[in-house]
């Protein structure tokens, strides 16, 4: 006999869910039905079919990892009919009946309903804490923004001068700590962000350069004079296809994955990464990874290593699970790797055998048609032109102009966008490309874009920005996360002065 207690909460105005061990949803109550609609209908719905990617893990895992370590109030996202993904505060409980484990979840709503508000000694209601949460939000979002704002110059002066010195320099070290340091730091900021609910709202995947992304992210492995020596090798295929993804998010996954690989090598150790196209025509299992038909872009990064015992394996993307001998901190590992591909619609698979090595695929959905390489080589990236720099912060002025002026352009700076059209339309036709950063006082991003494309149509415009994304696209407009490097300012500054600028972030 199924459990009758959700009965009692049959007619709430949140949803409730009653599961079975296997994770199958016995029992839902009238708002869950109204709620998920067809998702629940059939025989046997489970929770995984209104799971949302977006949270860390799948729905087994999270029952698994919840009966461990339970957690009264967690927030989960889930899917809709009408949303592919819905944030609630979720209740859960467990209780035995007939010798069978439950679990009942309660997907609070995020406001009270009108009048069942409860009441403080002075009369007034939980209106007071929903508006200190709303400040928490506000307040993390501000530290956010002035944290990659803060970091832009420290990332983008240690690049710089990372460049300037000789292989052999004396303060190349102690300047790669400062990068690392700066580069945690900005984790912390993008946290920071998605907290605040800003993060994930506003930015949006874009269609970006895979080839270049599992470039910079070896480079940047091979630069640090501590780490082992490796064999690295890097087949990138030619035409790939076109997928769009959050560049920050998937090179902390490829981070984490060649991160693995360099600690499971000894003595003559190899990793290879290979990228290439992948057409299936009908639903297809790599190991634990399931893929539907269609296109993908695939990343493969193998190693000669130690390798994972088959038992470890299926624990492999389990939080804190770790084979490492002495980690007293272990953190998330390929968790982190899973929620990230999870999140943008990829899949990731492990194929591994003991004291031969380890294959990590991650696999993106694409579109047939292929990317555009940039054609902007590495050790070109002067020029001449004329480029104006608007932004509020006086040392990402400072930093923009140094960085491009040591290359050979001509800066102008304004920390304004009413100054920026006043120099615009005094010196429209010697300015070549407009950086701006997206957010700025008195003058939204519309209008500044508006006032500019009207003095100058055809003039490119290089927006930095942080958390946050424009409401829409704009012809003409590409995208800079911050913090970034003094290479990748300057590949993008020279991709658009060539003519091939595109939406990306880089």
């Amino acid at each position: 006999m199924k459990p009758e207690i959700i009965l009692a909460l049959e007619n709430a105005d949140w949803p409730a869910l009653l599961l079975d061990h296997a994770g199958t949803i016995c029992r839902a109550n009238q708002a869950a039905s109204k709620l998920f609609g067809s998702a629940l209908e059939g025989q046997s719905p489970r929770l995984s079919a209104i799971w949302s990617p977006e949270n860390n893990g799948s729905a087994d895992q999270f029952q698994a990892q919840w009966e461990g370590t339970p957690v009264p109030i967690i927030s989960l996202k889930f899917r809709a009919d009408a949303s592919p993904s819905l944030s609630f505060l979720t209740s859960v409980c467990a209780f035995t009946e007939d010798d069978q484990k439950y679990l009942l979840l309660q997907l609070l709503p995020p406001n009270p309903c009108p009048g069942t508000e409860p009441q403080t000694q002075n009369g007034e209601t939980s209106f007071i804490s929903k508006q200190k949460l709303e400040s928490a939000l506000r307040l993390a979002r501000t530290v956010s923004l002035d944290l990659n704002n803060a970091l832009s110059g420290v990332v983008g002066h240690t690049s710089f001068l990372l460049n300037q010195l000789e292989p052999n320099h004396a303060c190349r070290n102690s300047l790669i700590e400062i990068g690392k340091s700066a580069g945690r730091a900005a984790e912390i900021a993008s946290d920071l962000g998605a907290f605040s609910h800003q993060h994930k709202q506003n930015r949006e995947p874009t269609t970006g350069n895979l080839n270049a992304l599992v470039q910079r992210s070896v480079e940047s492995f091979q630069s640090d004079p501590d780490a082992p020596a490796v064999e690295w090798i890097v087949r990138p295929a030619g035409k790939l296809f076109a997928a769009k993804f959050d560049e920050t998010r998937l090179q902390q996954a490829l981070s984490k994955i060649l991160e693995n690989a360099l600690e499971s090598l000894t003595g003559n150790g190899r990793i290879t990464i290979q990228t290439r196209n992948l057409e299936l025509t009908e639903p297809t299992q790599d190991r634990n990874a399931q893929l539907a038909a269609g296109a993908y872009v695939c990343i493969e990064i193998s190693d000669n290593g130690c390798g994972i015992a088959p038992e470890n394996l299926p624990r492999i993307f389990e939080p804190f699970f770790t084979t490492k001998p002495r980690a007293e901190h272990p953190g998330l590992g390929l968790a982190l790797v899973y929620g990230i591909m999870t999140n943008q619609g990829g899949r990731v698979a492990v194929s591994s055998q003991p004291g031969t090595g380890t294959s990590v695929r991650v696999y993106l959905p694409a579109q047939q048609n292929s990317i555009q390489e940039d054609g902007v080589s590495s050790n070109d990236l002067s020029g001449t032109q004329t480029i104006l720099i608007v932004d509020d912060e006086e040392l990402l002025l400072t930093m923009g102009k140094t960085i491009l002026a040591a290359s050979g352009y001509k800066i102008l700076t304004a920390n304004s966008g009413q100054k920026a059209l006043e120099d615009l339309s005094q010196k429209q036709a010697a300015v070549d490309l407009v950086i701006t950063d997206l957010v700025m006082p008195i003058m939204s991003e519309p209008e500044l874009i508006e006032h500019v494309h009207r003095l100058s149509p055809r003039i490119p415009i290089l927006f930095i920005s942080g958390c946050v994304r424009p409401a829409r696209q704009h012809d003409g407009a590409t995208y800079l996360t911050k913090p970034f490097t003094s290479q990748q300012l300057l590949v993008k500054v020279k991709g658009l002065l060539n003519g091939k600028g595109n939406s990306n972030d880089e």
